[in-house]
């Protein structure tokens, strides 16, 4: 008889684990978002430096 169950081992979907950090940078909602908020901190210390 042969053992047809997969091993324990094998992952059940090796495309989604091996996702990482730049997949998630491609995503544009998440570029948006650190681009408003790499935004506000520029315009924070354009402030500071050179209006106060």
């Amino acid at each position: 008889m042969l053992d047809t169950t997969p091993p324990e081992h094998a992952p059940a979907r090796p495309d989604a684990e091996r996702r990482g950090c730049l997949f998630a940078l491609s995503q544009p909602p998440l570029m948006i978002f650190l681009l408003v908020i790499g935004c506000l901190l520029m315009l924070g210390a354009v402030h500071d430096l050179f209006l106060l």
